[in-house]
């Protein structure tokens, strides 16, 4: 209107919930046009193919769509540490530049567009004879997110990925003393074995160009399900977070660090025993191999429960599960609601009894179920990471309170200064 002090800008402007559904609209028309282009492509193969077909697409794609996963959630970690009074950013050390849960959000987003829409492209392009051009479609996708990775130019919060790949190097060679955002990426990664090895697996018959071919149907070739590769991968997370504990030992003598050890340890038998399978009779992994693997998925999984309850979340299992009269100190963040000690303490331990399944390589058949399982367990680690952030937070101000009362003096302190009173 004439005279108005309104900027047109500001008029015109659409509010935040109009912009909100319009993306959901088109993230949804996104998502249905890619459902039904895949479906179409995928009912013109045979059916004969299209099993072994579909296998094959999988394993590129869903390691990336767990990733994602796993980011979403850890953008709703960060959002429920911003409205609680768990400062997050100083547990981790964070700079004040560090990416809120907005961002971590907004990566996610544009990885779950992505994701799919290079699947989508590799089953339409197969399906309609471009095999070359197939083939290209994940090789193209996993050398984009590798560039993003470790483009030193800045762009793509340069900071945030410095010190995500600095953290994983002192992952990798624990050579100085451990700190928490060490051990608790190392934590998640052992969550991720499986996408780790599936990422191994895709890799490897992209360098030896078996993407869009049958080449790598036959189990015992070099990329096949067979391949002594799978368990090296799927173990080396383990053995990461073994190194650290001892790193600490050495550094605190502390002797819980040596039993943290002995858990990270108990997973490799598992592993190796499962991959046995393909390496020795028949027979004998019925009659001897196949009990020593199921003895060790029972101590290790017990004993990973065992240790989250009462080491890695502080929590008396006995308080805590019978009782619920004495509030722990540690329930700052979800205000001892007793249901929820009762979901998490017992899908913890269901889910810890089940990630025997997706680390056996023997038990995967159904890569649907294994994918299920994986995902599950990432949404085990996501509560988890809750209470485990809560509990360093906790032990953190407890400390400082501590340090702040012995700097104050007693009041005996007080009366016996001369410098106090006047003789």
């Amino acid at each position: 209107m004439k005279g108005s002090s309104i900027p047109a800008a500001a008029v015109i402007m659409p509010s935040p919930l109009f912009l909100w559904r319009f993306k959901a609209i088109l993230f949804l028309l996104w998502g249905l046009c890619c459902c039904k282009i895949s479906w179409d492509s995928v009912m013109r193969m045979s059916a004969d193919l299209r099993d072994l077909f579909l296998y094959e697409a999988f394993l590129y794609y869903n390691p990336l769509l767990l990733v994602a996963l796993m980011i979403w959630l850890w953008g709703v970690n960060l959002w429920v540490f911003a409205q609680s009074s768990v400062n997050y950013a100083k547990v981790f050390d964070l700079a004040q530049t560090h990416l809120s849960h907005r961002e971590i959000w907004r990566c996610a987003i544009w990885l779950t567009l992505i994701v799919p829409t290079s699947m989508t492209a590799y089953l339409y392009l197969y399906s309609h004879g471009e095999v070359s051009l197939a083939a290209s479609q994940p090789v193209l996708l996993y050398a984009v997110l590798l560039i993003i990775l470790l483009s030193p130019f800045d762009m793509f919060y340069l900071s945030s990925r410095f010190y995500f790949l600095r953290t994983v190097w002192r992952i990798l060679l624990p050579l100085q003393a451990i700190t928490f955002p060490d051990f608790f990426l190392a934590d998640i990664f052992t969550s991720m074995s499986k996408v780790f090895s599936d990422l191994e697996r895709s890799v490897c018959r992209m360098v030896n160009r078996q993407v869009a071919t049958i080449a790598w149907f036959e189990a015992d070739s070099i990329c096949g399900s067979h391949s002594i590769a799978i368990p090296l991968v799927l173990v080396f997370p383990y053995l990461c977070r073994f190194f650290q504990c001892l790193r600490q030992y050495k550094d605190t003598k502390e002797k819980t660090c040596l039993l943290n050890a002995l858990k990270y340890s108990t997973a490799i038998p598992v592993i190796f025993l499962s991959a046995l399978k393909y390496h020795v009779f028949p027979e004998h992994w019925i009659s001897f191999y196949r009990p020593l693997w199921l003895l060790s998925s029972v101590i290790n999984s017990l004993y990973s429960f065992y240790w989250d309850i009462k080491r890695d979340w502080d929590l008396s299992i006995l308080t805590r599960i019978f009782m619920f009269k004495n509030p722990s100190i540690w329930t700052n963040l979800l205000y001892g609601q007793n249901w929820v000690y009762y979901w998490v303490l017992g899908s913890n331990l269901v889910l810890r009894c089940t990630w025997t399944y997706k680390l056996s390589a023997h038990l995967r058949h159904n890569y649907l179920t294994v994918f299920t399982i994986a995902a599950l367990e990432i949404v085990r680690r996501f509560q988890w990471v809750f209470f485990r952030v809560e509990n360093e937070w906790n032990k953190m101000t407890s400390k400082q309170n501590l340090e702040m009362s012995s700097d104050v003096p007693s009041e005996g302190d007080r009366l016996l200064d001369s410098s106090s009173h006047t003789v």
